[in-house]
Order: C-alpha cells, then structure tokens, then sequence
C-alpha cells in the first residue's frame, strides 16, 4: 500500500503478541482475497477462507462493507465486527471456552468511513460441527451433547451468551482427554447476567430430540445449580417454536 492508499485508507492493525511475526502476511489479506487465494469455506454477505502461511494454516473471516449510515458509526463510534471477533476470542480462552486461537484483526476506512475488516484465527483442530449430530453416526454423541451444556453453562455463568448460537458455530472432537467444543463466529456477544429461563433459550436453535435436550440439560443445570426438570422443559419449550425442528436423530 503506497503512501498516498494508507492516507486515505487508514488501517488499524492488532496482532496477538504471540503471531507478531505475521504482520506482513495479515496486511496482504485484502490483495490474497483479491487474487482469491485459499479455499472458500463460507461465503455470503462475509466471506471465510482458509489460507496457509509459512505452514500453518489459518481462518480469514472477511466482513462485508455495511450500508453508509453504519460505516459512520463504525468509523468513529462503535467498534468493527473483526475487533469483537477477536476480543470476544480473547475473553472465552479467558474463561476456558475454547475458540480457535485469535490471531489479529484488521479494519480499513475510506477518510472517516468505515470500509473493510478481516478477523484471522488458527485453523480450528475440531473436524466437526453441531449439524453433523444429524448426518453421521457417533458413539459418543451422548459425550458430545454433555459437553455443550457444560461449555454452555460455563459461558453464562461468566455472563456471555452466543447471539448466533447455531448448529454452524459449535465445533467438537474427540481427544484421548474427553470431548473439546469450540464456539465460533464470536461477533455477536450478549454480555450481562443470565438467569435460568434467558440461558435455556440460548439453546433454542439447535435441533434436539428430547432426549439430546435431556443430556444438554442435565449438565447445564448441575454446572449452574438449577433444577434439571425446568431447564428440560424450558429447553423442549422454547426449540418447539423455532422453524426446522427436529425431531429425529438420522
């Protein structure tokens, strides 16, 4: 970027200090995109790739350009969608929820007008997602779904709770160590108290059956010390109104 470009596209750049050495690789971000390099994994309104970089591979979830009023608000008042990113990662690593490792983002204005933002992670060690639940078969979905309650109920009793909590943005694996659930897509954070009914409706648009609904409940009542039977209920009660239900593994 020539002198005259960074004048009137000023960049703000935070890298982790662990990945200080990859300055140079997040500032070509914008060109690579360009050149469509690396492999798609998402694309619509923003788009996320997958890109390696001296060996390692990385996530490059690339926001897209918001309407005029709120690339005002952005430029000077609230902070970019990539900033959230990284530090909503940042707190969740805090807390012992996991995420991909936050890397460092970017944001690049026009003048005083917001324009783009790049939010780039580690690539993610989980070969899963929650929606996989009901396209394959696992023997330890039992573990799985245990597991999200707990992780669920970790981040509420810290007063975090996913605004996108969907079957897209809970990953997993099995580890010799028991099972490891990352969340991503970390932009959208509702951050203050949660009470029993607010925590299970965050549950809401992830498909279960009931009995799923039973593990997920289970944990996430003993973690926060409520009763079980009106965290199952409230759970069951607030998925049966939300479309695409599902009622059946497989």
């Amino acid at each position: 970027m020539s002198k005259t470009e960074r004048l009137f596209h000023p960049r703000t750049l935070v890298i982790h200090p662990d990945f200080k050495n990859l300055e140079e690789f997040i500032v070509s971000i914008p060109e690579r995109f360009q050149r469509n390099e690396g492999t798609v994994i998402h694309q619509g309104r923003n788009e996320l790739r997958k890109m390696e970089y001296n060996g390692k591979e990385y996530v490059i979830k690339s926001f897209h350009s918001p309407h005029l009023i709120n690339r005002f608000v952005y430029g000077i008042f609230r902070p970019s969608k990539a900033k959230r990113s990284y530090d909503h990662a940042e707190m969740l690593l805090k807390i012992g929820v996991g995420t991909p490792q936050p890397v460092g983002y970017m944001n690049i204005r026009s003048g005083l007008l917001f324009d783009k933002s790049y939010y780039i992670s580690l690539l993610s060690t989980c070969p899963y997602i929650y929606d996989n639940l009901f396209t394959q078969h696992f023997d330890y979905a039992e573990e799985v779904f245990r597991a999200i309650g707990k992780v669920t109920a970790r981040l509420h009793e810290h007063g975090y709770a996913h605004k996108d909590y969907g079957r897209a943005n809970i990953l997993f694996q099995k580890t010799p160590n028991g099972i490891t659930i990352e969340i991503v897509d970390l932009n959208r954070m509702y951050i203050g108290p949660i009470d029993m009914k607010t925590g299970c409706k965050n549950f809401e648009r992830l498909p279960a059956t009931p009995q799923m609904h039973r593990w997920m409940a289970e944990e996430y009542a003993k973690t926060r010390n409520f009763d079980v039977e009106k965290c199952f209920e409230l759970m069951r009660a607030y998925r049966s109104v939300q479309p695409g239900k599902i009622d059946n593994l497989y």
